[in-house]
């Protein structure tokens, strides 16, 4: 019986510190008139403005570069190349009003509201507000604000021409402060099953360990 508790206990202590998988939630909307057979899939970034060029933004397109190598497309940054890539990304802080139920305070005075019992103990409906020394007349809940954030994702591909054949927006809320988490969910969103169903709006989940 020791044995079985400490190795129980040692499994449980494995879960731990492997972590957690979060779930990430995407809606990613897709448009695109790809080719049915594109031989040249090499490609160029095209250059963001300078003031959007920071160490952030070259983090996500090495994100970007990774699941287009995934699906056969080559990089050609000294030209020419037969498509160009832009994207762009924005993080929203969101407040949202949370409205919670909680028990009734004792404060000497007010009216009572609250659950009414028949015989044998039976539900007979709510209390009407009637006078009661005991319970306070205010509403019982209360209100506060949870900040959360709104991700939204844009990738674009182009041929040389500048006709687009393939765009996609990927959005994401979620109480996560932290974008750098999140980006590298939200480009697999985008690339999912590329090129994807053409307009309209998808859900895609991915889990991401945590830890």
């Amino acid at each position: 019986m020791k044995r079985l508790i400490m190795m129980t206990a040692a499994a449980a202590m494995a879960l731990l510190l492997g972590g957690c998988a979060t779930t990430i939630r995407s809606n990613v909307t897709t448009f695109h008139q790809w080719p049915a057979q594109i031989e040249d899939k090499s490609y160029v970034f095209e250059a963001p403005p300078a003031m959007d060029n920071t160490l952030e933004y070259q983090s996500y397109q090495n994100l970007v570069r990774g699941q287009l190598a995934h699906l056969g497309f080559r990089e050609a940054p000294a030209g020419p190349a037969a498509l160009k890539v832009a994207m762009r990304f924005t993080t929203t802080e969101v407040p949202v009003r949370v409205v919670e139920p909680v028990p009734p305070l004792y404060n000497g005075f007010g009216y009572r509201y609250g659950p009414r019992f028949g015989p044998r103990g039976r539900w007979a409906g709510w209390y009407h507000p009637f006078y009661d020394p005991f319970w306070s007349p205010f509403p019982a809940y209360e209100v506060s604000i949870q900040n959360q954030y709104r991700r939204e994702l844009q990738v674009s591909i182009k041929d040389a021409s500048d006709k687009r054949l393939f765009d996609v927006t990927v959005h994401n809320m979620s109480r996560e402060l932290s974008t750098p988490s999140v980006m590298p969910a939200l480009v697999q969103s985008a690339f999912a099953d590329f090129p994807g169903p053409n307009g309209g709006v998808r859900r895609v989940e991915l889990k991401q360990q945590n830890g």
